[in-house]
């Protein structure tokens, strides 16, 4: 199979994270020496030179109109999405389509959408435009959770780094999961962050909490998720009672206590599942749920898999429990 063309979008605004973190992981592959690889293009609307949005110049090998044909066309985003040129929309409204795989970063899912490229689809962003894009783009079915989500030969990331995370996944698509695993070690980063992961961990998904008693709640369930989290036990570290912590909880930090408990158990569980070869019995009770039986329900509610679905996935190699 002869080399997979990957042509980056260039643009005024570009975030350059966007860029660098999937190109790193292509170029990376193409390094291994394995497989076919990547011949990577970066282009703009006229050829010249850009500033992204941190203020780096970046200088594109050539104009989008003199571009190879893409295998992975590959937009990025940045603020140079909120007002795009409108040659910009309609180049990629001409040229996605015929390519055989679509990708965004972070906010060029915006870029996509207004370019009519999202309508029917499923698609995710970064968290802070997911609902201002959905009522922009009311084709579109917006997933504010997923770290990347992939709709037949479309696939959109959230925020910056989650690039990097959809780039590897793609590389395991094409070369094998050894090769992604090589590019991963050698940018230390995390192989498997599953498309639908929440965009961001559970306590950054809750705000912290202003109140002392509160935050100090919050840091035990983190610390401790194996033991009595019901909200009455943890009303009473709080020195409250169940109703008042209840309500002060939800009202600092977005969530109920049942809800940010349940995350939290849920991600420990997760991460025990990716980096650790114990049994299932064990983490279930090392992240509260007591059994196996308990814990398969709370990872197909949040997950849409069981346990043993996830570690064959996404899990070490060596014993399964």
């Amino acid at each position: 199979m002869a080399q997979r063309t990957v042509v980056v979008v260039l643009f005024d605004g570009v975030q350059s994270l966007d860029v660098t973190g999937p190109v790193e992981v292509f170029s990376g592959a193409d390094r291994t020496g394995r497989g076919p690889g990547y011949r990577i293009r970066t282009a703009s609307l006229d050829g010249g030179p850009v500033r992204t949005c941190s203020g780096l110049r970046l200088v594109p090998d050539g104009s989008l109109a003199e571009a190879p044909a893409a295998h992975t066309l590959l937009v990025p985003g940045g603020e140079g999405t909120r007002e795009p040129d409108p040659r910009l929309v309609d180049w990629l409204r001409e040229h996605g389509p015929r390519a055989p795989r679509l990708v965004s970063v972070c906010t060029g899912s915006l870029l996509l959408a207004e370019a009519g490229l999202l309508d029917g689809r499923r698609a995710t962003s970064h968290w802070l435009v997911c609902e201002a894009m959905a009522r922009k783009y009311p084709r579109v079915t917006v997933e504010a959770d997923p770290v990347y989500v992939r709709d037949g030969h479309v696939a959109t990331s959230a925020g910056v780094t989650a690039g990097i995370d959809l780039a590897l996944a793609l590389v395991e698509e094409d070369l094998g999961r050894d090769v992604a695993l090589e590019v991963a070690r050698h940018l230390v980063v995390f192989l498997h962050r599953p498309g639908n992961q929440a965009q961001f961990s559970a306590q950054l998904a809750a705000q912290t909490a202003r109140r002392e008693p509160l935050r100090e709640v919050q840091r035990y369930v983190s610390e401790h998720p194996e033991r009595d989290l019901t909200v009455a036990a943890l009303a009473d570290r709080a020195r409250l009672s169940p109703r008042q912590f209840a309500r002060a909880f939800h009202a600092e930090t977005g969530v109920s206590p049942g809800r940010y408990v349940e995350r939290v158990r849920v991600e420990h569980a997760r991460r025990l599942l990716e980096d650790s070869s114990e049994g299932v019995a064990q983490i279930s009770r090392a992240c509260g749920y007591g059994t196996p039986e308990a814990l398969r329900r709370a990872f197909l509610k949040a997950l849409g898999q069981s346990p043993a679905e996830y570690r064959r996935r996404f899990g070490p190699r060596g014993p399964r429990g």
